[in-house]
């Protein structure tokens, strides 16, 4: 799995590619996030747009991400969410969980 971070004015967003799985792709995501926070972010929007499979560790990453997020208070948003993934927030009820965007635009305009 990759992941590459960009700055839109004060939105910190990750671009996730390939798999959200168990060892090393939850552990990058993770990293990013934490690394995102630990830099001081406070928007952060993470692209989904790109990947091709989450395993149940890659879902308790993302509400463990969101979880971390919200308490340092800063607000953490999806975007590009393929239909898999979908599938798998929507069946668990996660998808209630998340601020949901089908663009990174929106999402990040979302946060203004």
């Amino acid at each position: 799995m990759k992941i590459n971070t960009k700055q839109v004015g004060n939105v910190t967003v990750l671009e996730v590619e390939g798999k959200i799985t168990i060892g090393a792709g939850d552990l990058a995501l993770r990293q990013a996030v934490q690394q995102a926070l630990d830099g001081g972010g406070q928007n952060l929007v993470i692209d989904l747009g790109r990947v091709t499979t989450i395993d149940s560790s890659g879902v308790g990453e993302l509400v463990s991400s969101y979880t971390s997020a919200t308490n340092r208070g800063a607000k953490l948003k999806l975007a590009r969410i393929p239909p898999k993934v979908n599938d798998v927030l929507t069946i668990t009820q996660l998808i209630t969980v998340f601020d949901v965007y089908d663009t990174v635009d929106e999402a990040v305009r979302s946060f203004a």
